[in-house]
């Protein structure tokens, strides 16, 4: 997860790199993520719009946004500390265009609506963590699961939607392990998870999501930084032999050369090539579990 020892390697590549961190932010403001990234291929027309969705704790809101003809497979994106931003809207976008209707979340919700730090901003730009974390505090074990409940029951009232098909699940950092949370709570629904960098996946308490993994019947893929894996070795070999033991399926790599946020464009640290190459194993999971 992003911590002190994260951004110390965040702030090495930067050294190595010969840039800063602030001319990175200065360079990136006003271009859009969507001209970054490739245009999914044989991508479908879309439909996307801002939606409001009940919870037991009050009303949130999210994107949604799905192929304009016909009903889809659906995919709950959960974004990473910095909470929901053009970003992840414009990823959301771009996997409704292989097919999907995904619903981009605010998993802070219950504190603001729309995105709680500028956009131009990141977790290591001052000040951002004091704001970022407050907001991480308020979310637990348990409103990822009541939150996910509610947006999959949603989600199955839309008409663009086929509730006959699995639901994918996908997360980023402190998110990653909500997708092994929520494929545990509905293992009859969740039929594939996604962890981008995840935090928290192997720990020592009772309710740690790899201790949930016999409750699951969701294929899993699970990619890993660089940097964390340095940092717990062991984490990966855990989450292996938990997979295996329940017999479930799961992709679990370490990316070379990838540090903590490799997979968001708008990242200091975004690594193209292998953001690919996890974007392109998501769509391989879903196109065999979900499709």
């Amino acid at each position: 997860m992003c911590d002190d020892l994260t951004e110390r390697d965040i702030d090495a590549y930067f050294r190595e790199s010969g840039i800063s961190r602030r001319s990175f932010n200065k360079a990136t403001v006003g271009a859009t993520v969507a001209a970054m990234l490739p245009t999914a291929a044989n991508a479908v027309d879309i439909v996307g719009s801002d939606v409001t969705i009940t919870t037991p704790d009050g009303e949130a809101d999210a994107y949604f946004v799905h192929p304009a003809e016909g009903a889809s497979a659906a995919v709950m994106f959960w974004p990473s500390i910095v909470g929901i931003r053009e970003t992840f809207r414009v990823m959301g976008t771009r996997l409704a265009e292989s097919g999907y209707a995904v619903l981009v979340i605010n998993p802070y919700y219950r504190t603001q609506s729309g995105p709680v730090i500028p956009e131009d901003k990141g977790f290591r730009d001052p000040g951002m963590r004091d704001v970022l974390m407050p907001f991480a505090r308020t979310l637990s074990p348990e409103t990822c699961v009541t939150d996910g409940s509610a947006y999959v029951e949603w989600l199955d009232q839309q008409d663009v939607v086929d509730s006959s098909k699995k639901m994918g699940s996908i997360g980023y950092c402190m998110t990653g392990s909500y997708c092994m949370r929520l494929a545990a709570a509905m293992p009859n629904r969740i039929g594939a998870g996604c962890s981008f960098h995840g935090g928290g996946l192997v720990t020592d308490a009772d309710n740690s999501p790899h201790r949930l993994i016999p409750q699951m019947k969701a294929s899993f893929l699970v990619a890993i930084a660089t940097n964390d894996d340095e940092r717990n070795p062991d984490e990966k070999n855990v989450l292996r032999d938990s997979f295996d033991e329940a017999g479930v399926e799961a992709e679990i790599e370490v990316y070379e050369g990838a540090l903590h946020g490799w997979c968001i464009p708008d990242s200091g640290v975004y690594h193209e090539a292998q953001a690919e190459r996890a974007w392109g194993r998501m769509l391989a999971l879903f196109e065999r579990t979900l499709a």
